[in-house]
């Protein structure tokens, strides 16, 4: 018996390991091995181009975006925009609706679904209105670039390539803790990302800047999310998923705890079945590289909820027999006290914050998994105030 804990501790405790520290110092090693590899870009390639934006109750910042997104160095006759309502009930339609009526020369048109169903089946449904050869997607919330656009394109030169992630930047990583936090682990993943491109495809988007070819869209449940979804769709359909750093878009990041803990939580709506599709995508016979960077980021990550509480119960139950266990023991109780203290006392420590923000991140796939077990996981949220 204590052989098979010892040997399930071990497993576990190495999809941990992996996940968070072995699989990032992996890949940059594989980086400097690999420095010549290159994203290809044609700037000469200037298909045609609708930029949709999905909204749902977005009075706040939709103007904005609106303006923003039509500031841009792509050819005006090659590029349309269409703004996906999801049943919005604010002012979010009409303030679309006169944005239009005030820019004549734009082509730009409104669709409204009759229900509120979430972002992703907007999406669906207002990409049947689509005609362009490349169809952008993006949030009310995010701001582009001047060169966003064409950053997203040129990439799309290369026939292989169906699907294109841009950077995404936090504006306010230093007003906030909390979002100093976020900006911290996402600019560790904007690196991860880009080797992963440059070797082979990436294993994850983000929906604030993000392409694909209009005629290889394909509706996903609404239940699902394009960030993780699409990338390896296209895959295992032989195709390329590539990010370009130099596609930028902006916003912020939550501010408060709470946001980011449903925003979370939100992301992990469907672990469970994305964990176990997945699996397809670890035959490395098929997949090469793509095999090693699902398995490093997207299947131990997965999988963190349940290592921790094996790990945690593993620790528990040997601890009488070695020494080594009692101190991994003590190790976990430490780490999460920690984290408890935080939350409590609002400790104000770099440290301690990335301790807490990692804690809350395993407590939101555990309250993800609860919920698709129970059948209340929804393709529809509340978004983040804090972020707008």
């Amino acid at each position: 018996m204590s052989i098979c804990l010892q040997v399930i501790f071990w497993i576990f405790a190495f999809v941990i390991f992996w996940a968070m520290i072995g699989y990032p110092l992996s890949l940059k090693v594989i980086g400097k091995l690999f420095k010549g590899r290159e994203l290809k870009k044609d700037y000469d390639y200037l298909p045609s181009v609708t930029v949709m934006v999905v909204a749902h109750n977005e009075e706040k910042v939709i103007k904005e975006k609106l303006e923003n997104i039509i500031q841009n160095n792509y050819p005006q006759e090659q590029i349309s925009y269409l703004v996906a309502s999801d049943n919005s009930s604010d002012k979010t339609n009409p303030i679309v609706e006169q944005f239009i009526e005030e820019h004549p020369d734009i082509r730009m048109q409104l669709y409204v679904t009759k229900e509120h169903k979430g972002k992703t089946n907007a999406q669906n449904e207002a990409q049947k209105q689509v005609k362009s050869e490349i169809l952008i997607m993006t949030d009310a919330n995010s701001m582009f670039t001047e060169n966003s656009i064409k950053e997203l394109v040129c990439c799309f030169a290369d026939e292989k390539v169906s699907y294109v992630a841009g950077r995404l930047s936090y504006l306010n990583a230093d007003d906030n803790a909390v979002a100093g936090m976020e900006s911290t682990y996402w600019e560790g993943e904007m690196i991860h990302r880009e080797l992963e491109s440059r070797m082979s495809s990436i294993t994850a988007g983000n929906g604030a800047i993000y392409a694909c070819r209009n005629s290889e869209y394909h509706d996903f449940k609404p239940i699902k999310c394009h960030d993780f979804s699409m990338p390896s769709y296209y895959v295992q359909k032989g195709k390329k998923a590539k990010y370009n750093k130099d596609a930028l878009a902006y916003e912020k990041a939550g501010e408060v705890v709470e946001d980011e803990f449903k925003r979370k939580v939100r992301m992990n709506r469907t672990i469970i079945t994305d964990l176990f599709s997945g699996l397809r995508n670890l035959n490395i016979f098929k997949y090469g590289w793509y095999s090693y960077f699902y398995f490093g980021h997207r299947t131990c990550r997965y999988t963190l909820w349940i290592a921790h509480f094996i790990v945690l119960l593993c620790s528990i139950l040997l601890m009488r027999y070695s020494w080594l266990y009692l101190v991994a023991f003590a190790g976990q109780v430490l780490f999460y006290g920690l984290a408890g203290l935080k939350a409590i006392f609002k400790i104000n420590n770099s440290a301690i914050g990335m301790v807490y923000y990692y804690t809350i991140t395993i407590v939101a796939q555990w309250v993800a998994v609860f919920r698709q077990i129970t059948g209340k996981s929804k393709p529809v949220w509340e978004k983040a105030e804090s972020t707008r």
